[in-house]
């Protein structure tokens, strides 16, 4: 029997390109799909939550679908089911949000989303692009992946973490900033796996196999 990989569709996401990026290492023993239906996390064995544009928004978004906040807690916190969040979806795991307005996010990883200093101008803001990951911690999903190794960003704020244990890989941009989270079955990236070529298909390929 396949087992089941729900992508979260609440409105905000590159969904497709997460689709996609899936299809090519694995169709045979995974079904992925793309769902706005909370029940469906219910039945799936891993859940993707990806993200694109402001945190105030997507927190948002999230809120408006009925019950789904709830039973995405249930299902990572108390099921333990593997969880993958993706630039915004890794800082909605966050206590707050400072995009625009101070915002409660998920609550789930200890820690607030803070606006990208700029070095008083030096930096563009957002940071897009390619950068190197600086690995911090040896962790599963970062199996094959080397201390270095290109990913793809598009953010303005960054996920400053409480506690320094979560932090598993970061990516320098002016200053130290959080590129990969981890705590128990959740797994979160600030860059873009679906967009960083081989590199990317590496770290998907952990989460759809651990």
């Amino acid at each position: 029997m396949k087992k089941i990989i729900t992508i979260i569709d609440y409105g905000s996401g590159n969904l497709r390109s997460v689709y996609n990026a899936l299809n090519l290492i694995d169709n045979k023993n995974y079904q992925f799909q793309i769902s706005s239906n909370p029940e469906d996390l219910k039945y799936s064995d891993k859940i993707i939550l990806p993200g694109v544009g402001a945190f105030a928004d997507c927190i948002d978004s999230l809120s408006k679908i009925k019950k789904l906040i709830d039973i995405l807690k249930e299902q990572i916190l108390f099921k333990q089911k593997d969880f993958l969040g993706i630039c915004v979806g890794m800082q909605l795991l966050a206590d707050f949000g400072h995009e625009h307005e101070k915002k409660s996010g998920l609550g789930i990883i200890p820690g607030e989303i803070i606006k990208i200093d700029n070095q008083n101008g030096q930096l563009k803001i957002p940071h897009i692009g390619w950068n190197e990951i600086k690995i911090i911690e040896d962790h599963p999903i970062l199996k094959n992946i080397k201390d270095g190794e290109l990913f793809y960003f598009v953010h303005s704020y960054h996920f400053l973490v409480k506690n320094p244990k979560n932090i598993i890989a970061q990516v320098n941009y002016g200053q130290d900033l959080t590129a990969v989270i981890a705590q128990d079955n959740i797994i979160a990236t600030q860059f873009h796996p679906e967009k960083s070529g081989e590199s990317g298909i590496k770290l998907l390929k952990n989460f759809i196999s651990s």
